[in-house]
């Protein structure tokens, strides 16, 4: 078992939310993980198991461009928006994965709502 308190309470929180958040093909999860240095976001369809679209702070396009951590999230939501788009999914039911809403994960979520997607 985990022995660091604050990886202990994420768990907790996102167990918490993973009961009542599930991905349809109509309505995928938007499922976002938050690491020191990088972001990652997936729109994840739960029935059939598999991801529809991926963005991170690691795609060449973005990691290119050095920024601020807050402003790299922002690029990730924008990116994730536009690859959406292109696979006309425009509702998404949101992960935030039982990370704190603020900051980059606040930040990613506003980009994406701006980029197109409804949620």
């Amino acid at each position: 078992m985990l022995s660091n308190q604050r990886a202990v309470g994420r768990l907790r929180r996102k167990r918490r939310v993973r009961k009542k958040v599930w991905g349809t093909d109509a309505r995928p999860r938007l499922c976002v993980f938050r690491s020191l240095k990088h972001i990652y976001a997936q729109v994840i369809s739960d029935e059939r198991g598999i991801t529809l679209a991926a963005a991170s702070s690691l795609t060449p396009e973005i990691k290119a461009v050095k920024a601020k951590k807050t402003e790299t999230a922002r690029a990730v939501g924008a990116l994730l928006a536009r690859i959406c788009k292109e696979k006309n999914i425009t509702q998404v039911v949101f992960d935030r994965n039982g990370f704190l809403y603020h900051g980059r994960v606040k930040a990613l979520a506003e980009a994406a709502r701006q980029g197109g997607l409804s949620f």
